[in-house]
This record gives C-alpha cells, sequence and structure tokens, in this order.
C-alpha cells in the first residue's frame, strides 16, 4: 500500500510539472470517445424509443397483404377496428403546371391508421378526405415539386380529386421513403373509377386490424399462418415490425460506430505520438531515479499511473461532450427516422464509452513507454536514447498483439460475424502498415540519399524529417489515415452517382413507359415516333409464380432437410417473365445454351440469371411448373445468363423462349431516348394524359432522386467523418506543439549562427509543406486502393479513380499542415538568439 501511495504521488507530482504536454495527450481522445458515446447514446434511445412507438410504425395490430384481393377473413369478424387499401404505383398529373410524376397511390378505406396519425396541413385534412367527395391528401414534397397548393387538383388515373392538405408524416414514412415513392391517398370507393385497377397492373390489398391491448396477436393468427402461406398472404405483426426496424437501424448505428471508432483510432496514433516524445524528454529523469535506487518496474508505473489518469480524463471528458453531442443527431438523422427519437442520458453507452477510451489509450501508450522499463542508470552519464534496446522487446510484441485483439473484439461487438469483424481488424492493420511504412521509407531514403547540391532551405528541411523529435511517422500515420477514410467514402459516393447517370449516356434509353394493355401497344407506338423518338424494345411481360421444382411444392420441399432445400424464395416470390430466341446487350450466356419451341409438343427450357440462380439453389436440369393464371406449365432449366441489371434495358431473372406464351395474359413495356429534359417531359405528360393507366419512369428524374438521396446519405457519412477530421487536426495541433520547443532550440541555434528569420520561416514552411505532401499523398493512394477493391469486390464498378478530386484533397490537407505549422511556430522565429545562451 505504502508503494502505491508512493507511486501514486510520483505520478502526480511530476504531472504538475508537465501538465501542458499530458493535456495534449487528453485532447487525442476526446472527440473519438465523444464520436462513439454520442452514437452509442443515440442508439439506445432509437432502440428504446422503437419499442416504445412500435405500433405507430405499423399503424395497427396486425397488417395483411397480398397482390390479388383478400376476401373474407375469419379474423374480419374478431377484430375491433378494421380498414382496407389498394395501393399501386402509377402516374399523377398536376393540371395547375401541367406535368406529371410516378408515385404510389393509396386508396384507403376506414379509420387506418389505429395507432399514430396521418399528420397533415391543415391537420383536419386528415380526415376530411374521407367525407365520400373526391379529396386527396398528396405528400409535401410533391406538392412542393410541382408548386401545388391546398385546394388544387390531381389527377389519378381517369379521377380529378381536389388536394384537401399535404401530408407530412404516415405510420413508417421517413424522409427518404417520401423522395423515393412519394404518396397520393384518395377514398377507396373512387378506385375502380381511376380505371387503373386491370390486368397486368401491380396491385397490392392490405387490410388493417385493430385487436385492442389484451389480444396476443402473434398467438391468435397462429392457427391461419399454413393458409396465409399458401395462399401468397404476407401478415406483418407489431413484433415483426419493431424487430425488423430494429435490426435495420442497429446495422446503421454499428457501421457509424465504426466510424467513430475509427476517430478514435487517430486519436490514439497522437496518443501514441505524444508518450513516444514525452517518454524520450523522460528518459534522463528515469536514469535518475534508476541511481537512486528505484526499481524500472517501480519507474514505469509512476508514468503509466500519469497515463491511465489523463486517459481516464479523456475518457470521462469525451463521454460527456459525447452526451451534449446526441442532442443534434436526431436532426442529422431525420430523413432516415421512422420514429421520434427522445434525447437522454444513456448511462451504458456513457461506461462503454470510458471503459473503451481507457483501454485503448493505455494500449497505445504502452508501446512507446515500455522503453522506460529498459533504461540503464548509465544515461545519467551519456544522454544517448540509443542505448534503449526496444525493437526485441518482447513485451512490444505483446501489447501490439494486444492492440490488435482490442481492434477484433470492438468491431466484433459491432459486425454480424468473426469474418466481417476480420476484414475490418485487417484493413486497419494494413492502413497502419501502409502508413508506417511510407514514414519509415521516406526518413530512410531522405537520410541515405539527400543531395547535397540542393538549396540550404529544402535540404535543412528534408534533413529534419529524420532528425530527432521528428514528425514524419505519427503525422503520416494520423493525417494520412483520416484523409484516406474521408477520401475514400468521397470517391466511393462519385463513383455510386457515376453509375446511376446512365440517362446522359448517348447509347442508353432515358424513358420507360410499363403497364401498356396489349391493345395499346400500337397506339402508344406510334405516338413515341411522331414526337420523333425511336422504339428501342418493345417487350411484353408475364407475370408467374412457381408451383413446383423437381416434382416438390411448397410444402413437400420445406420437409426435406435444411441442406437439401430449394430456395422459400421461389415459392414466395411472383416472377415477371419475357420471351424471346435471342440474347440482348445486358446478357451474356454463361452456361448451357438457349432452346426454341418449334411445335407445341417441345419440351420447354428456360433461361435463368446465373447470380439468382446460384442464391436460390436452382440447377441445369431442374423441371419447374409455373403457374400462368391459374394453368400450370411443365419446363426445364436450360442455361444460364449473366445479367448486367445496372444497365437500363428489360433485364428478367427468367426468359422463355418463343412460342410458349404469347396467348397468355401479359402488359407491355416500350423503351425510347429524348434528346432533351423537356422533350421527355412533353413526352410523358402526352401519355399520361391519353393513356392514364400507363406509368412512365423518367430515369432523368429518377438520376435527380438519386443524387438527392445519395446527398443525404454523403451528409450523414460526411458529418460521422467530421470527427475524425477534427480528431486528425487535434492530433496535427498536438504533433506540432509538443515539438515546439525541440523546434525553437533549432531555430534559435540556427540564428545565433548567422540564419536570419526569413531562412528559419522558409525552412519551417518547406517542412511542413514536405510533411502535408506525404500524408496526403498516402492518404490518398491508400484511399484510391479500398476505392478499387470496393469497386471491385462490392459494388462490381468499373475501376474509376478521381484525379481532380484528389488533387484538391492533396491541397487542403497540405494547406492546413502548413497554416497549422506556420501558426505554431511563429513565435518562435521571433524569439531572440540570447534565449538560448539563458538556457530558455
Amino acid at each position: 500500500m505504502h508503494r502505491f501511495l508512493w507511486i501514486l504521488k510520483m505520478a502526480l507530482r511530476d504531472f504538475r510539472q508537465n501538465k501542458a504536454k499530458l493535456l495534449l495527450f487528453v485532447s487525442s481522445i476526446v472527440i473519438g470517445i465523444a464520436a462513439l458515446v454520442a452514437i452509442s447514446s443515440f442508439g439506445d434511445n432509437l432502440e428504446k424509443d422503437i419499442d416504445n412507438q412500435a405500433k405507430e410504425l405499423l399503424g395497427a395490430d396486425l397488417v395483411l397483404e397480398n397482390n390479388q384481393s383478400l376476401g373474407d377473413q375469419v379474423l374480419d369478424t374478431m377484430a375491433i377496428g378494421m380498414a382496407s387499401e389498394i395501393n399501386f404505383a402509377s402516374m399523377v398529373a398536376f393540371p395547375k403546371s401541367d406535368e406529371s410524376r410516378l408515385v404510389q397511390v393509396r386508396a384507403l378505406e376506414g379509420p387506418f391508421p389505429f395507432y399514430g396519425q396521418l399528420e397533415t396541413v391543415p391537420a383536419a385534412a386528415a380526415e376530411g378526405f374521407r367525407d365520400g367527395t373526391k379529396k386527396a391528401l398528396v405528400e409535401k414534397i410533391l406538392m412542393d415539386q410541382f408548386g401545388a397548393e391546398v385546394g388544387d387538383s390531381v389527377k389519378v388515373g381517369k379521377v380529378s380529386f381536389v388536394i384537401a392538405g399535404a401530408l407530412h408524416e404516415a405510420p413508417g414514412q421517413n424522409g427518404i421513403t417520401a423522395t423515393v415513392a412519394p404518396v397520393v391517398y384518395i377514398p377507396k370507393k373512387f378506385a375502380e373509377e381511376t380505371g387503373l385497377i386491370q390486368y397486368g397492373s401491380r396491385i397490392n390489398y392490405s387490410r388493417y386490424y385493430s385487436f385492442g391491448e389484451q389480444v396476443d396477436v402473434e398467438k391468435l393468427i397462429e392457427p391461419f399462418e399454413d393458409e396465409w402461406e399458401a395462399d401468397h398472404i404476407d401478415e406483418d405483426t407489431v413484433q415483426e415490425r419493431k424487430e425488423r426496424t430494429g435490426r435495420s437501424f442497429e446495422n446503421l448505428s454499428d457501421f457509424l460506430s465504426l466510424v467513430a471508432f475509427i476517430a478514435l483510432l487517430l486519436g490514439c496514433v497522437g496518443v501514441a505520438s505524444a508518450v513516444n516524445v514525452f517518454s524520450k524528454e523522460k528518459l534522463p529523469s528515469v536514469a535518475i531515479l534508476r541511481c537512486l535506487g528505484v526499481s524500472s518496474i517501480d519507474t514505469f508505473l509512476i508514468y503509466l499511473v500519469q497515463i491511465m489518469l489523463m486517459g481516464l480524463m479523456g475518457s470521462i471528458l469525451g463521454a460527456a461532450l459525447g452526451t451534449v453531442i446526441q442532442f443534434i443527431l436526431p436532426e442529422v438523422f431525420s430523413d432516415f427516422l421512422p420514429v421520434d427519437v427522445t434525447v437522454q442520458v444513456s448511462w451504458a453507452a456513457v461506461g462503454f464509452g470510458i471503459v473503451t477510451g481507457l483501454c485503448i489509450s493505455i494500449l497505445f501508450a504502452l508501446l512507446p513507454l515500455l522503453k522506460i522499463r529498459n533504461v540503464p542508470p548509465m544515461m545519467t552519464l551519456r544522454t544517448d536514447a540509443d542505448m534503449v534496446n526496444f525493437v526485441r522487446d518482447p513485451w512490444r510484441w505483446a501489447v501490439m498483439l494486444a492492440i490488435t485483439v482490442f481492434v477484433f473484439g470492438f468491431s466484433m461487438t459491432l459486425l454480424d460475424g468473426w469474418e466481417e469483424a476480420l476484414g475490418f481488424t485487417g484493413f486497419v492493420l494494413l492502413a497502419f502498415g501502409v502508413l508506417w511504412l511510407v514514414g519509415t521509407g521516406v526518413m530512410w531514403l531522405i537520410r541515405r540519399f539527400l543531395p547535397l547540391s540542393l538549396a540550404y532551405p529544402v535540404r535543412q528541411s528534408l534533413a529534419n524529417l529524420y532528425r530527432p523529435n521528428n514528425q514524419t511517422i505519427s503525422l503520416i500515420a494520423t493525417i494520412g489515415l483520416g484523409t484516406a477514410m474521408i477520401s475514400t467514402l468521397f470517391f466511393v459516393q462519385n463513383q455510386l452517382l457515376d453509375q446511376v447517370k446512365f440517362a446522359d449516356k448517348e447509347d442508353q434509353p432515358n424513358m420507360l413507359f410499363f403497364d401498356i394493355q396489349t391493345s395499346q401497344v400500337e397506339e402508344v407506338k406510334q405516338a413515341v415516333l411522331e414526337e420523333d423518338l425511336p422504339i428501342m424494345q418493345e417487350v411484353p411481360i408475364v407475370t408467374m409464380r412457381m408451383d413446383e421444382i423437381n416434382g416438390l411444392d411448397k410444402s413437400e420441399n420445406e420437409a426435406l432437410p435444411e441442406e437439401e432445400q430449394k430456395s422459400r424464395r421461389l415459392y414466395n416470390r411472383e416472377f415477371r417473365v419475357t420471351y424471346r430466341d435471342t440474347l440482348i446487350s445486358s446478357e451474356t450466356l454463361v452456361e448451357g445454351k438457349l432452346h426454341q419451341v418449334t411445335s407445341p409438343g417441345d419440351s420447354i427450357f428456360v433461361s435463368f440469371d446465373q447470380g439468382y440462380a446460384e442464391r436460390a439453389g436452382v440447377k441445369l436440369g431442374d423441371e419447374i411448373v409455373f403457374n400462368v393464371q391459374g394453368r400450370p406449365l411443365k419446363s426445364y432449366v436450360g442455361s444460364f445468363r449473366e445479367v448486367n441489371f445496372r444497365k437500363v434495358s428489360t433485364n428478367f431473372l427468367v426468359l422463355f423462349p418463343e412460342n410458349v406464351l404469347e396467348k397468355a395474359p401479359k402488359f407491355h413495356v416500350v423503351i425510347t431516348k429524348s434528346k432533351t429534359d423537356e422533350q421527355a417531359a412533353k413526352v410523358q405528360n402526352e401519355i399520361v394524359r391519353a393513356f392514364p393507366n400507363i406509368s412512365v419512369i423518367n430515369l432523368g428524374m429518377i438520376v435527380d432522386t438519386l443524387e438527392e438521396i445519395l446527398g443525404k446519405i454523403s451528409f450523414v457519412i460526411q458529418f460521422m467523418a467530421l470527427f475524425s477530421i477534427v480528431t486528425g487536426i487535434l492530433v496535427l495541433i498536438s504533433s506540432l506543439i509538443i515539438s515546439k520547443y525541440q523546434r525553437m532550440r533549432e531555430s534559435i541555434l540556427l540564428r545565433t549562427l548567422g540564419a536570419s528569420s526569413q531562412i528559419v520561416r522558409k525552412i519551417n514552411t518547406l517542412e511542413y509543406f514536405f510533411l502535408g505532401s506525404l500524408a496526403s499523398l498516402s492518404g490518398i493512394l491508400l484511399s484510391f486502393l479500398a476505392t478499387a477493391l470496393l469497386s471491385v469486390f462490392v459494388f462490381e464498378f468499373p475501376v474509376k479513380l478521381a484525379w481532380g478530386s484528389a488533387l484538391a484533397i492533396y491541397a487542403v490537407i497540405t494547406l492546413l499542415t502548413v497554416l497549422l505549422g506556420w501558426l505554431n511556430g511563429r513565435n518562435i522565429i521571433n524569439k531572440p538568439p540570447m534565449q538560448i545562451l539563458r538556457g530558455n
């Protein structure tokens, strides 16, 4: 006990003498812990609110859905409240602006929602549009887009509705879903009158039930589940919606926590850098303590206790800051949230942040601190840091292993499995390893090959990169890793945007007309041709389901051992197929061959998309019985195609040969390309006016929508990346300040030897320019590697490097480093040389 108190006393006494330097140590981890605690607190609060507001997410206790009319259900007589809805995608027109857009039409009947409400402006419109007249609720984002106001009209199919109110919020609706699929509510009684419910239209029927608090819905529906599954009726309960929503946002929270963890890792590199300089300065003091008889372990513990206290202080400050930051996160994520998030202190997140910060700061501080154990008493006479043999210290490798295990364990708690955690840990180690090799390699090259013919300021600034107390490795590691992360996010975002900008390509179509009835095909094609637009494709589409595969229906397949079962998705999904005997430009035959049907008795061989077939367990030669509008159709898998679904074309999972489905009920798709956006809007409006049942996808508008969504996602990512940027700047400032006194002595010595202030200033500026250049270029090169790997193995994009953006990032990071270095050293340059003689 006496020994511990003495160590603590010595640690506190030394801390008072080195308060400023150790506080820099604290600043390096505050932002990382703040980001971690803010995200963890936000995640905890969001989880509680999803649990508390689960019924408002669904709007009912139970929802049944099918693409056919649900008919009478036993539950109809058991519920205390019931509502029904027909929803479908359709074009709606705004006569005021003479414009149209594809939206989600919801034809509602009954008092839905039973929980929560349709939030409208004016508020009375939520009930007023159900008064039996032709009124509609229109999504606010849609009204803003077309300049519509309450009292204007909106045309849905053949019927015009008065806009009763602007819809601001509905159960399960958030900013992103409103952007992608804006909603228009109309009374169900007018759904048939619109003329949009006909064969080929993609109609969904929903029924909402309320049973009251005392009913266990999960148990209530259990006897009906097999029947519903056979009839392809999907059920959704409050518990299922809560779990599904919770999983989605848990994944988001985990991803953001990993981003925050990267910020914390940057801070820990700053910790290691600060402690490295601090421990070097303490080597003579440690040698004196050794001469006085203090054991090596006790001297080590004195400084370890200091680091533990500073790590604890930094973690507590970071946790407090994170608790404050979480108050702004609901606003940042508002477009993504399905519930209203309440903000309160999450003590679990605070405790997690403090423990994490303490552990990781100690682990990273141990690496440079371990050398104190090896300081011999002889250093009191010979102050040479090279006397400390650190490279072969086995404890160094043990600490590095502990750091790796900690990073792996932390990522394991956030990711789904050990493979993902191993991949993240591997990337972190690779990034640090590459940046360390760059730093050491540059130092070795300059030391070995620095030309003497260079101008003195250039030669001196380059030499500073490997001299004692240099900042080369620490700055390249911190700023390089921060630059790599920000650049990778930026480059991948640009890649995504570049991939969706297919409408600008000369050889790509940009308009799709679908839900065209067979009787309308020729008229639509003629209308398109009259506008001087080409008919690039005209494709028939037949809807069907799969009844059997290899003689097994759905129930028989599920009775098999799990390893022998085919995927349930084969039986559950509705297939939309076409028929032709040739491939198109977005398809490549990879296995088997396309078979033709020349007579009624020929076997029917279909072609599957290879990726889908692999996921579903479909093999060449499998016998499949499709249900085409109640009629069984036996076929065999004859080939696999590789389909490029990113290319604008009529791509299908299943392709039939000709002379099989020509007489089946079907609808058609016509694809064309307009020369300008104005022409596209004109053709779209004319087609919608003439054929209200036809829907139009204007790919230019889709691109705009995707850019808006990606912009919102980008803002969230960049907001989180801000923590890494701030951490990197703090580490940069800390590193510069830590070496300030060393630079002061060198600068004054240069001036004492006759160098002018201008020369010294030029040397310092060039040094920080080289440091900033090395750090930013290392990070950008690492981000190029990461972007290439993500493009090839995750997104399957062609690799495209953004050299212009990279140049801008390089300029900003380098300029920032030079600016901070100049601000840090401007007072040093103005110090009079006499100070060196006075020992200051």
